[in-house]
């Protein structure tokens, strides 16, 4: 299959979170927040873990008081992935992550107070190489917009993220990338294409508060790929209310459907229906688990006849399709061997985890012979 995506992205300008760059031509990055209590330092560090094995490119981790800073600082010292503070009002709690080797400050610059004190944290930012995420929410707009608008709208959204893209501007500090978030999502697309035309900044795209796992998942998946489409987006994440670790896992998904990120296995499954030969959405629940360790960019077809079977199997790196009295397995887009319905799901987990090491081999440059797939299977 062509992977290559046909989206123009906007260009932006880079920053890096840590190792991770934003912006520019980097992949779109994939980030989620935990919802531990941050002093809780173990429950956290667990969490930030399990966030990051999921693939997560960045996490977030909330910051609200002096005590959580300091509980940042044990975290940062145990955890590799870059890791973004999420501060508000308070500029003592910023320049202390800070110090404490923050790769991110979330904090809206309006919200710090006096000059003065936005000044020392943009200064601090500045000696550190901190970038900063500018993030208006449609729910805490201020009181002169909400009076101003009557109710929050694209508009009110933009104007409250450019007066604190004016503030940094005045303290001449370019890294930052900003998010303007709605829950509704046609009020979070129009505000993310109005400042898309105005600054040159990376966007952080989110639609905050989406609902639960499944809910959530397609209000996301609807108000972020229009934006995709269009090529606005430099950085995501998905606001579940539900395991982090599954919000990580819908970000890619989204990507992945776009064809503007590779990771682990993309699957083309079949619905399922009377011509199946093998129980079609069992295979999958059960693939679904075993392999989502793997990273390496793949694809897999389940399909369950014979009707649509061969040429999504031929397409594929590895494909399965249902056939009579035997299902065929599909390597590398050529009919490879027959396989029965009894005890076939560990032998196709076992042929999908050879082909992904043979491809990772590939990518890696390593020129050699993988060997016969089913000897080893």
């Amino acid at each position: 299959m062509n992977s290559e995506s046909p989206i123009k992205r906007r260009k932006s300008r880079q920053i890096y979170v840590g190792k991770v760059a934003v912006g520019g031509d980097a992949p779109i990055s994939v980030q989620s927040m935990t919802n531990t209590e941050t002093c809780d330092v173990e429950a956290t560090v667990a969490q930030v873990k399990a966030i990051e094995e999921a693939g997560a490119d960045i996490v977030r981790v909330s910051v609200p008081s002096l005590d959580a800073a300091e509980a940042f600082r044990e975290i940062r010292a145990r955890v590799d992935v870059p890791l973004v503070a999420d501060i508000h009002f308070d500029h003592n709690i910023a320049l202390k992550v800070a110090e404490y080797g923050v790769d991110c400050l979330r904090i809206n610059p309006g919200n710090i107070g006096r000059e003065e004190k936005v000044r020392a944290v943009v200064d601090s930012c500045r000696d550190k190489g901190i970038p900063i995420r500018i993030g208006v929410n449609a729910g805490s707009l201020g009181k002169d917009l909400q009076r101003k608008y009557g109710e929050p709208n694209a508009e009110a959204l933009v104007e409250s993220a450019m007066r604190n893209v004016d503030i940094l501007d005045k303290l001449d500090y370019p890294d930052f990338k900003v998010s303007v978030k709605a829950s509704e999502v046609f009020m979070a697309v129009e505000a993310y294409r109005l400042l898309a035309k105005q600054i040159e900044q990376p966007l952080h795209l989110g639609i905050t508060e989406a609902g639960g796992l499944r809910g959530g998942t397609v209000k996301s998946a609807v108000g972020l790929g229009m934006l995709l489409m269009d090529g606005i987006g430099d950085t995501i994440r998905i606001s579940l209310a539900a395991d982090p670790v599954e919000e990580v896992k819908v970000g890619f998904e989204i990507l992945k459907s776009l064809k503007l990120r590779t990771n682990g296995i993309n699957f083309i499954a079949c619905p399922s229906c009377s011509r199946q030969n093998f129980d079609v959405i069992g295979t999958m629940n059960s693939l679904e688990q075993r392999l989502e360790d793997i990273r390496t960019p793949m694809d897999v077809a389940v399909i369950g006849c014979i009707v649509n079977g061969p040429g999504e199997a031929r397409e594929a790196d590895v494909g399965l399709t249902g056939a009579s009295p035997s299902n065929l397995i599909y390597i590398g887009g050529e009919p490879d061997h027959k396989v029965s319905n009894e005890d076939f799901l560990d032998h196709l987990e076992q042929v999908i985890r050879r082909k992904a090491e043979e491809l990772e081999a590939q990518r890696n440059g390593f020129d050699e012979d993988p060997g016969d797939l089913i000897a080893k299977a």
